[in-house]
């Protein structure tokens, strides 16, 4: 492997071992041919150079082949032994350098598809907290897209001393990552990778070109099975530098799979499991559990630490690949003695050629993804606004706005009406004898003022159908939409008292002119808007019109008004004397009249039960609607609109979660 001089050990050479001269002369060849192989000076040309097209992950030739932003070393055909660090690609090979990943049919771009809907419908209702994690999620898995689905970049995770970067240099096949008894020994992530074209992965990674290293010439560099392997050596997670914790998670969240290194005296370590390898359980089918230093332990004393691991795994909630289950690998070995290590070199070497690691790392992402989230997607029971619901709402404006009385009072003016048509003018005089200048008369209704008590009562039966409303739409629902519905409805709820005022005013107006000129309602708004303009809420009904057999009822009365005047008369006539006497005759007809003036007005009064009922009925009902269609206008419709949106961003969180492959 080409040794890299670091800036501490002199200037006069660069990363390839070759004097600054010499390697300045192969740039400017290669600047005169148009061909540029050097990632830097691709990325510099192809910010300078408008034709360029600088993706991140390479850069595209003129000749229709790709190179990648790999360090020089990045570039040597590993096919050829004989070929020097640093040399270009054949002008033959038209091989591409980069293959753009492109994810087969599965259902994870549905999925993607899905959660970045899901995203964006729940913006203007979930805080920027809630929608974090799924935002990173979708931001990495378009960085990964658009990079190699040739390689796949496993990362190499330990405490100190358990000897990963043993392992790590053991899969090389080389001594690339420092090993020994200083502590910490690794304090950066360290690269290899068997192939070409990586250099897009690892600028994601952050991994600067001084590490990143290519295996030693020999059976590990030229295992077909490796081919497409990158191999990141990361610090000690446990480390009591910060920054190295830091490095560790941050390249954890990037790389396709991990290998956890645990030996028997920190393998049950609370840090590795609480921190790590229970939050990354639904990660199990890229993740690898190595227990290594197993020449330590005598006799049968790995199987049983081995057992031990898989328990803890288990506890975990980490599924274990056995017996062809998909799930996570465990495995004992010795990176020192070399026992195990060929065994664990063919799995990785099956993992990375069936080119599914990123697919299924992805995956897993957005399964821990919307684990989070479901809390403030899934409901509990089927919450929703049923038609029970809307009625009991109705019924309490209705109750609110006094349809019921309204309706009485409708009936009772009918009534009214036909006895001032058909009652006996005594009675009639009698009636208004009675009801003359009393403060509760049924004539001064209309020109009253709702007492301050029974608007108050108005107001408050209002509050109470909107609370109970949004509290049974909102019944169940996660709590961000809960308090939309809720919010919906009491936002729509402004107002309402006045407009049910005003609109039941209308209502009761449709049936006639009101006497007087307008009034105040229930709710004390003033509903008159000039003359003649209807009738306020609860105030005296419209008029109602006659039917076509009250003017023949009023003719029979009349009728017996005058049978019973003129049989006065003539009674009178005979005892002031000027008719001859004859007191039969005349005391039967005004008798006749007595008695057929009550009989008519009963009569009148059992005809217009029904037509009465019957007007009252439609007093109510049409101040019932005008409650229903303002309750529903301002209320209902907002909680339903809310509602309907909650539908549609779970149906887009059941599309997220159809498809998971951890159960989560």
């Amino acid at each position: 492997m080409t040794a890299v001089t670091d800036e501490d050990q002199g200037n006069s050479t660069t990363e390839t071992g070759e004097p600054k001269e010499k390697e300045k002369e192969k740039e400017e060849a290669r600047s005169k041919d148009g061909r540029w192989d050097d990632g830097l000076i691709a990325r510099r040309a192809a910010a300078a150079d408008p034709r360029g097209d600088d993706s991140g992950a390479g850069h595209s030739r003129t000749d229709g082949r790709s190179t990648d932003s790999a360090d020089p070393s990045d570039l040597t055909d590993p096919s050829d032994p004989s070929a020097p660090a640093g040399s270009p690609p054949d002008e033959d090979d038209v091989r591409p350098q980069v293959e753009a990943y492109g994810p087969s049919g599965g259902p994870l771009p549905t999925r993607l598809d899905a959660l970045r809907e899901l995203v964006g419908l729940s913006r203007a209702r979930l805080d920027r907290d809630t929608l974090a994690e799924a935002g990173r999620v979708l931001d990495e898995a378009a960085a990964r897209q658009r990079l190699s689905s040739r390689h796949t970049v496993v990362a190499i995770a330990g405490a100190t001393g358990s000897g990963k970067s043993t392992l790590f240099n053991a899969l090389a096949g080389t001594q690339i990552s420092d090993t020994g008894l200083r502590r910490p020994t690794t304090s950066q992530p360290i690269a290899c990778s068997w192939t070409d074209g990586a250099a897009g992965l690892l600028d994601r990674l952050a991994i600067p070109g001084r590490l990143r290293r290519r295996p030693h010439p020999g059976p590990a560099a030229f295992d077909e099975a490796l081919q497409g392997l990158v191999l990141v050596d990361l610090p000690d997670h446990d480390s009591a530098a910060t920054a190295h914790r830091d490095q560790v998670d941050r390249v954890l969240a990037l790389v396709d799979a991990v290998i956890w290194v645990v030996d028997p005296e920190k393998y049950a370590d609370a840090a590795l499991h609480e921190r790590y390898l229970r939050p990354l359980a639904g990660h199990a089918e890229v993740t690898f559990v190595v227990l290594n230093q197993i020449d330590r332990l005598p006799g049968e004393a790995a199987d049983l630490v081995l057992d031990d691991l898989r328990r803890l795994l288990d506890e975990d909630g980490m599924a274990l690949g056995e017996h062809g289950e998909p799930g996570a690998t465990v495995m004992s070995l010795s990176a020192l003695t070399g026992d195990g290590v060929p065994e664990l070199r063919e799995m990785v070497g099956r993992f990375v050629q069936d080119r599914t690691a990123a697919t299924r790392r992805l995956s897993a992402d957005v399964d821990a993804a919307a684990a989070r989230l479901r809390p403030v997607y899934v409901a509990e029971g089927r919450p929703g606004l049923g038609e029970r619901a809307r009625e009991e709402f109705t019924d309490r404006l209705a109750e609110a706005v006094g349809a019921a009385a309204a309706g009485q009072a409708a009936e009772r003016e009918w009534r009214r009406n036909a006895g001032r048509a058909c009652g006996t003018p005594w009675l009639r005089l009698w009636r208004w004898y009675e009801s003359r200048g009393l403060p509760g008369s049924l004539d001064r209704m209309g020109q009253a003022l709702a007492p301050p008590e029974e608007e108050s009562t108005a107001r408050q039966r209002v509050e109470q159908a909107v609370r109970t409303v949004a509290d049974d739409a909102s019944a169940g629902l996660p709590a961000p939409w809960a308090q939309a519905v809720r919010e919906a409805a009491f936002n729509g709820a402004k107002g309402l008292p006045e407009a049910l005022d005003e609109l039941a005013a209308k209502a009761a107006a449709g049936g006639g002119s009101a006497k007087g000129s307008g009034g105040s309602g229930r709710f004390g708004t003033a509903s008159g808007r000039g003359p003649a303009t209807g009738v306020a809420l609860g105030g005296r009904p419209a008029k109602p019109p006659r039917p076509k057999w009250w003017p023949a009822a009023v003719l029979a009365q009349v009728s017996m008004t005058l049978l019973q005047v003129f049989g006065g008369l003539w009674l009178l006539g005979q005892i002031v004397g000027v008719l001859e006497p004859g007191l039969v005759v005349p005391a039967l007809i005004m008798l006749a009249g007595v008695v057929g003036g009550p009989l008519v007005e009963w009569s009148c009064a059992a005809a217009i039960r029904g037509p009465a009922r019957r007007y009252g009925q439609d007093a109510e009902r049409r101040l019932r609607e005008a409650a229903a269609g303002c309750g529903r206008a301002r209320v209902l419709d907002p909680v339903s609109a809310e509602l309907a949106r909650y539908r549609e961003v779970r149906e887009r969180y059941v599309a997220v979660t159809e498809f998971s492959t951890t159960g989560q």
